[in-house]
């Protein structure tokens, strides 16, 4: 297939990890970068105003991309991931030309990015979500009936064992890790592993931090984000990589139960940690491929124990790597995709 992939495709990205799946599975694809056209990571006031005051062009502009893209290398799919930007006459024109339409949707809500998403989901041949709980929330929000579960996967180009030298454990070794945006859960969690084994070394890589207000974890606080290479780097030289996860947000039926951290921490070779539920339990197995904890007092006991037990430890990190490689990477996704999308393809 021909397939026009809508997203961002910088290094680490989950949409361009994908992209390159699909590619990797042998078909031909054609990118469309909404961080090439849009400008949205300013870290000052004036340049924050400015950007707003020309988002409308340059949304505008991205959109005329992707049908100038249409033209060009007349897909057989147009594939969008998440699509915050994507315009609904933009998905109108793809289908004016006989496009299968496919929104790749990788987050909890598809109420909190924007207006767009909302109008324009009822246009998709088939959405591709990411949580169990995603199917009902389409269908109950929406109407739709033509969504498909496609977990997350690690990406093979980035998620792998890195040479680690003495320079990125200086920079990143530690004895726990939690790489991820700010919310409370995650602060109340993480204080309270300070709280009860305050000679922990904690490392807490992400954006909006600054939010944080425990004294506890103030030192642990990286004040920026880890990405690409140096996000694999950073987990391969933590003991312990933390999975929390994501609380209910409006226009979800349920917070995050696995995440992208699920599969990338194993596929990195790290140890993982991971907060414990019915479905996070399906894909690897506690004690032999990942650790679990229930809550903020278990998470605690749970440093503790794999901590103070090195040869535990690295046998279950190795097992949970093995286990990645065998079920959890992008290309098995991309496998499902392209199976699904195929035969959309073959009926229009």
């Amino acid at each position: 297939m021909r397939i026009l992939c809508v997203g961002p495709i910088w290094r680490g990205s989950n949409a361009g990890g994908m992209f390159r799946a699909l590619s990797r599975e042998g078909h031909l694809i054609d990118t469309v970068d909404e961080y090439y056209y849009i400008s949205f990571h300013a870290s000052n006031i004036t340049s924050k105003v400015v950007q707003r005051s020309i988002r409308h062009i340059q949304v505008n502009e991205f959109n005329q991309a992707i049908k100038t893209a249409i033209d060009l290398f007349r897909p057989d799919v147009v594939f969008v991931y998440k699509g915050r930007f994507v315009q609904p006459e933009t998905l109108d024109y793809a289908r004016s030309k006989g496009k299968t339409l496919a929104l790749f949707y990788p987050d909890v809500s598809m109420k909190a990015h924007g207006k767009y998403i909302p109008l324009n989901i009822p246009r998709f041949d088939i959405v591709f979500t990411t949580k169990t709980f995603g199917i009902t929330d389409l269908k109950n929000s929406y109407g739709v009936t033509n969504a498909q579960f496609i977990p997350h996967g690690f990406d093979p180009d980035i998620h792998r064992q890195y040479q680690m030298s003495d320079e990125d454990l200086r920079n990143f070794g530690c004895d726990v890790s939690f790489i991820g945006t700010y919310s409370q859960k995650k602060e109340n969690i993480l204080a309270a592993i300070k709280k009860a084994l305050p000679e922990v070394h904690l490392k807490i890589w992400g954006g909006q931090w600054e939010r944080c207000t425990s004294p506890l974890l103030q030192d642990s606080i990286q004040h920026t984000s880890v990405l690409g290479d140096l996000y694999a780097i950073a987990i391969q030289c933590s003991k312990i990589n933390l999975g929390i996860l994501s609380e209910q947000v409006v226009g979800a039926s349920s917070g995050d139960l696995i995440t992208s951290r699920t599969f990338h921490i194993p596929g990195s070779s790290g140890f993982m940690l991971h907060e414990r539920n019915v479905e996070s339990l399906q894909y690897f197995a506690e004690d032999e491929e990942a650790g679990f904890f229930d809550d903020a007092e278990d998470i605690a006991a749970k440093v503790k124990r794999y901590l103070s037990d090195n040869g535990l430890r690295e046998r279950v990190r190795l097992a949970g790597y093995q286990r990645a490689l065998r079920d959890h990477s992008l290309d098995k996704r991309a496998q499902q995709v392209a199976s699904r999308l195929s035969e959309l393809v073959s009926k229009r």
